[in-house]
């Protein structure tokens, strides 16, 4: 009987051990947990100082550019009071870690309330900061075409 609750014990453990990449997913969570609720304080706390965002999409041209974006202006536009809910859906195709530095690759659908606004990939680089995993630069593509 001991035996079996040692092993029933050491299996709760380890189902319910957080691995390296749940603890890289947490950012990337906090951050569009931030943006849904309009919560600043959950969408800074998932940046690392000096973090980088940029965009690639196409001018009105239809020329490809990237447009950088400061994080605190990231902040404060999804900050402001507004009556709907800015939802990014995402799926992680690839997490990889290396020490200090991890990568995170998610696809994406934008939905404002349950309206499908746009779709893309995040590609997420992230750095290891004082035991937590930070955002330290966050580059994505945005199309409205060939969104599932």
């Amino acid at each position: 009987m001991k035996k079996l609750l040692l092993i029933l014990t050491f299996f709760n453990l380890t189902a319910s051990a957080q691995t390296e990449e749940d603890r890289v997913k947490q950012p990337i969570t906090a951050l569009f947990d931030g943006m849904r609720k309009s919560d600043t304080a959950m969408l800074r706390s998932a940046f690392a100082p000096g973090a980088i965002l940029q965009t690639v999409l196409k001018n009105k041209e239809g020329k490809v550019v990237v447009r950088t974006e400061e994080v605190s202006n990231f902040v404060t536009s999804i900050g402001r009071p507004r009556t709907q809910i800015l939802d990014e859906r995402i799926t992680y195709d690839l997490v990889r870690i290396d020490d200090n530095l991890a990568i995170a690759w998610t696809p994406y659908q934008f939905y404002v309330d349950d309206k499908l606004s746009h779709c893309g990939v995040n590609s997420f680089q992230l750095v290891r900061i004082n035991g937590e995993w930070k955002i330290q630069y966050l580059i994505d593509t945005r199309r409205k075409e060939g969104c599932k």
